[in-house]
């Protein structure tokens, strides 16, 4: 039973559907717009001199010396080089991590950069920050309204950070893996991969608090939680998967609840995945607290993670559902290739934007699924792409979107919603062997989809 009072009434059914059998609805490309993939910020001029240059700490040693060592995709991905090298002079504005609900009043999109490079090993020099940003899709470009970088100047964080013994306390990807964002009342939330945390800050990026997870009645803790000590039983002394945080976290129209969505199954005592769902735990931005309630959200066969989750209505709500995968599947390796240098080891193939229903949940508390679209398979007929991908198959009047992590969604109006990639700068190239990925926004004209009940 639901226990707390502002929840919208959840009617129960018997059963979902399995994913396989719902319906796949057309997707058709309406707009394209790019930020370029080497989009660099300089810090704020009262940080640490230390956030000049970033990427210092993603080899095996320190590295002070700018753009000398060539990003690539990693061994498991082909160890395609990219094109673009470490360390970075300035802040990488890099990949998209989530898109806010609610916009800014001059109708700019508030969007949110990761950690930096992906671990809190090598993120200690990133700076953490959210944008205000509007695509232009005239232009086929990206403006930069404003960065917002996070800071904690009254010692609201409850662990030490890096910048510790600094006035302002800049937060960097060391602290927190920041990966979704809304905004309500002026103030930002943003959902946590490393606690897992939920980070209330004031819209100038001043923290106001920071919220451990509670899931029946106990704290949620993964491997990078400050506090879980090295050796750590997976199961025992933590459930979240590494990088198993809240990749989603939608704002519920009406009550202003936080459905806050794990990137990846928790784990069970013997520490292995305790099913192909991920946990939805509801939060009080009102009272600040867990309302004590949670769903589970069912995978569909072949995806393994989430990238975003947003109400487009009072119960309806876009789920991001992906694979590991990057690239056109056309370029895949073949079985048991030993040279990887000109294909796609693990290629793009579940790539959806899954329409789900909140108030419609089954007897085993499973969020109803009711339709999706089909991220490699849009429709393009009038040529709206300003950026093909590679690949060995007529592509003609076809769009595909073949990245790793694709993280923001949002509904634009009745018929469009906005979807955009985190390009894991520079470790992803999903488009092009050998190229780093770009940010790219799209605007897909999905209307049945968004009329579906």
């Amino acid at each position: 039973m639901l226990k707390h009072a502002l929840l919208t009434t959840v009617v129960l059914v018997g059963a979902c559907l399995p994913a396989a059998a719902e319906e796949t609805f057309k997707a058709t490309l309406a707009g394209h717009a790019v930020l370029p993939a080497l989009t660099l910020i300089a810090p704020p001029a009262d940080a640490p001199r230390d956030a000049l240059v970033s990427g210092k700490f993603t080899g095996k040693a320190r590295n002070d010396a700018p753009m000398s060592v060539m990003g690539d995709v990693g061994a498991a991905y082909g160890s395609h080089p990219t094109g673009i090298s470490l360390p970075f002079i300035g802040q990488p504005v890099q990949g998209m991590s989530g898109f806010a609900m609610n916009r800014g009043e001059d109708g700019s999109i508030f969007t949110l950069t990761d950690n930096g490079f992906g671990t809190k090993a090598n993120s200690g020099d990133a700076l953490l920050f959210f944008h205000r940003m509007k695509p232009d899709f005239e232009t086929g470009k990206v403006e930069r309204v404003e960065s917002v970088f996070l800071h904690d100047p009254d010692r609201k964080v409850p662990f030490r950070i890096a910048y510790e013994g600094t006035e302002n306390r800049y937060l960097t990807g060391a602290d927190f893996d920041p990966e979704s964002i809304q905004y309500l009342n002026d103030e930002v939330w943003i959902g946590d991969e490393f606690g897992p945390y939920i980070i209330r800050a004031t819209v100038d990026g001043r923290i106001v608090d920071v919220y451990p997870t509670m899931l029946d009645g106990k704290q949620l803790t993964g491997p990078d939680t400050p506090g879980t000590v090295v050796p750590a039983a997976a199961g025992k002394d933590f459930r979240v998967q590494r990088s198993g945080g809240y990749e989603g976290m939608a704002l519920q129209p009406q009550t202003n609840l936080l459905w806050a969505m794990l990137e990846k199954p928790i784990l069970g005592d013997e520490g292995e995945p305790e099913g192909n769902f991920l946990r939805v735990i509801t939060f009080d931005t009102g009272k600040g607290e867990w309302t004590g309630d949670s769903f589970k959200f069912r995978l569909a066969e072949g995806a393994t993670a989430i990238g975003d989750f947003n109400f487009i209505d009072d119960t309806r709500a876009l789920v991001i559902e992906r694979d590991n995968g990057e690239g056109d599947p056309s370029l895949a390796c073949a079985e048991g290739a030993t040279d990887a240098s000109a294909c796609y080891p693990i290629p793009a193939k579940v790539k959806h934007i899954v329409l789900v229903d909140t108030a419609k949940i089954d007897e085993e508390g499973f969020i109803h699924r009711i339709g999706h679209v089909d991220l490699m398979d849009i429709q393009d007929p009038d040529g709206k792409a300003i950026v093909k991908s590679e690949a060995a198959r007529d592509l003609a009047g076809k769009f595909t979107f073949p990245f790793f992590t694709i993280e923001d969604v949002m509904r634009v109006d009745e018929t469009h919603i906005l979807v955009a990639n985190d390009n894991n700068l520079p470790f992803s190239a999903g488009r092009e062997i050998g190229v780093a990925a770009n940010n790219e926004f799209i605007l897909l004209e999905v209307g049945d989809l968004l009329a579906a009940r």
